[in-house]
């Protein structure tokens, strides 16, 4: 397996569990909205870079675009409108909650992605 898919799927992993653990074992007001958005965003990431290991150059706009658009689908209450609304594996990954301040979150973790690559060559480098 090539080093950096290996590297992606590692990371994929890592956050993964990460996100299971604050959805079992965190209830307060911060990490559970604000981190679990950021970290969703990275976990798609890491997920494609697993399969496209030499990247794409717009990936992080494209994830944000994709996590924009499902969060369009929350404001609407895309689940319900597909009558999904007692597929509780399904409400649960769309989301019914449209949330300005997910957005947010999703920008911040697509920015975390962008920005990771470039200190990672920077270091590499120095």
């Amino acid at each position: 397996m090539n080093r950096k898919r290996l590297f992606y799927l590692i990371a994929f992993l890592a956050l993964v569990a990460i996100e299971v653990m604050i959805a079992l074992f965190v209830n307060d007001s911060f990490v559970r909205p604000y981190v679990g958005d950021v970290l969703v965003v990275m976990v798609i990431y890491c997920f494609v870079r697993i399969f496209i290991p030499s990247g794409v150059r717009l990936l992080p706009l494209y994830i944000f675009i994709f996590a924009l658009a499902v969060e369009i689908g929350q404001y609407f209450d895309f689940v319900a409108l597909l009558g999904l609304e007692d597929n509780r594996l399904l409400s649960t990954a769309l989301g019914r909650t449209f949330s300005v301040s997910d957005i947010v979150c999703y920008a911040v973790g697509c920015a975390i992605v962008s920005v990771c690559p470039l200190l990672f060559k920077h270091l590499k480098h120095t």
